[in-house]
């Protein structure tokens, strides 16, 4: 049996010692997934917390989020209290939030031990936006499947946060390759199934796990590491012509976005495993268990300003740096496939599935990096067809009144982009951008952020330049002229005129 592990990981802040309003700690946590592969297949989780109320007032509540009925197709939920049944109730507040109605007043200085208990079952007929799972093979993304515990109501409550240290323990069977969020403390095994423990850490905020009957195969190079698992064994020709290509297409984000570091606090202890010289973190593809099942963050205007057939997409980032993937289509169409999933790993979006979730124009940001590693596929003509499409979708003449649909505003947005690299020049925005990412550790941004960064590191008024592009319907006469122009030189320089 191999085992792989690696940590993905968000900057988090565990949380005062000494409070100043209501609130509570948590002193130990420990998570347990079995998997039984059936049939049917099915996942156990079970998560046990000691805890401590180290607030200002005695607590009566407590509010959860359990894994998203949109998501995760569960049964068997069960809280207990000291071994004592919770009854719990929707949120009327938050829907998405459980309430806890605890059966004693929690004390201050008070300890006591929640469990949570429940099942994660395979889709049913039509229910294709649940997770999906094999008997040979699953996954569970980061965010979303494991219970969070929130703060306490309140000003200046605190709860929630987990220890520094806390053990994810995984049961499959012992012909599955395993990687996961954490370090490896041990591992056993009993009769059939291998036990494997993960130690996970403040950086694990989100925890993952991928595990199955795969077949691997390490591509790519010395400098960028590869790892593709399949179901099946495939083709070495066609396992060459698509390591060659991811490698072409993260080269070129790193050239654009400059290379994930390392030593950034978002790559956990993986900076003591690689050395610093390398251009990346290594990135992990595992074929999908079943489709569908596999992909939720489609996205239709993505297929419109990237010029695919539709919204079906070939891969999703589950952590930050591995995906699972659809090798339907083939493995030398794969680079090209899964670059919107690639793209948005540069950007931070595999460690927060929620991260997805942002307003124009950054909401265009992960299809622009997409847009970039086709450039690298298909050559510099790419981006010329790629800005004149996003054109078409932005009509002319648009009265100053009007107000712009969905689709245009992803539109303008997305070339908003390309307008920020014609106007500061290539090298200024992969600073710009790498400036942002670093400052926010790959976990979270906004448009101010954005702003500053440029400002920084163009010395120009780029908010001004915001205003232009998202302010005003339509898009700046003078970059429509720029690209529409068909005789126009491609190589004319990418500085562009001050709004």
């Amino acid at each position: 049996m191999a085992f792989l592990f690696l940590v993905a990981s968000l900057s988090f802040a565990a949380g005062c010692t000494s409070s100043f309003g209501p609130g509570y700690t948590i002193n130990k946590q420990d998570i347990d997934v079995h998997f039984e592969p059936g049939p049917p297949p099915q996942i156990t989780i079970k998560s046990s917390y000691e805890l401590t109320n180290n607030g200002t007032r005695p607590l009566s509540e407590l509010e959860l989020r359990l894994p998203g009925k949109r998501r995760f197709n569960t049964s068997d939920v069960e809280l207990t209290w000291d071994g004592q049944p919770l009854k719990s109730e929707l949120s009327p507040d938050y829907p998405r939030n459980t309430l806890v109605k605890l059966p004693n007043i929690w004390a201050v200085s008070g300890r006591h031990s929640l469990h949570i208990a429940m099942k994660l079952n395979t889709p049913g007929p039509g229910e294709s936006t649940y997770l999906g799972f094999a008997s040979d093979a699953f996954f569970l993304p980061a965010q979303g499947w494991a219970p969070q515990l929130l703060p306490a109501e309140g000003v200046f409550a605190t709860g929630g946060a987990p220890p520094d240290k806390w053990d994810l323990t995984l049961h499959v069977p012992e012909d599955f390759v395993v990687h996961t969020s954490g370090d490896k403390v041990k591992t056993s095994k009993h009769g059939d199934e291998a036990n494997i423990h993960a130690r996970q850490r403040i950086v694990d905020i989100y925890p993952f796990v991928i595990a199955g009957r795969y077949v691997r195969k390490q591509i790519g190079s010395d400098r960028q590491k590869i790892y593709l698992w399949t179901r099946k064994r495939q083709d070495p020709g066609d396992i060459r012509a698509v390591s060659d290509s991811l490698i072409k297409t993260l080269g070129n984000y790193n050239v654009v976005f400059g290379p994930r570091s390392v030593a950034q606090p978002s790559a956990g202890f993986l900076g003591r495993h690689h050395p610093s010289g390398q251009n990346g973190l290594p990135l992990w593809l595992a074929e999908c268990p079943v489709m569908p099942g596999c992909f939720t963050e489609r996205n239709p205007l993505n297929a419109q300003v990237l010029g695919t057939k539709d919204e079906v997409r070939s891969g999703e980032m589950i952590s930050l740096n591995s995906a699972m993937i659809d090798p339907g289509p083939g493995l030398k169409k794969m680079a090209l496939a899964t670059a919107p999933a690639l793209a948005a790993s540069w950007l931070g979006y595999g460690q927060n599935p929620g991260f997805y979730e942002q307003a124009p124009p950054l909401s265009a940001f992960p299809s622009f990096a997409a847009a970039v590693g086709d450039e690298e596929l298909n050559g510099a003509a790419a981006r010329m067809e790629t800005i004149r499409r996003a054109l078409a979708l932005v009509p002319r003449n648009t009265p100053s009144t009007a107000t712009e649909s969905d689709p245009v505003v992803y539109a303008k947005s997305f070339l908003f982009f390309y307008a920020l690299q014609d106007r500061y020049g290539p090298e200024t925005f992969r600073k710009a951008v790498r400036h942002m990412l670093d400052a926010r550790h790959n976990t979270d941004f906004n448009l101010d952020d954005l702003i500053a960064a440029f400002d920084q590191e163009g010395h120009g008024n780029t908010a001004a330049f915001v205003r232009l592009w998202m302010k005003h319907p339509g898009v700046p006469a003078d970059f429509r002229a720029k690209y529409e122009n068909t005789s126009a030189d491609k190589n004319t320089s990418l500085k562009e005129s001050t709004p």
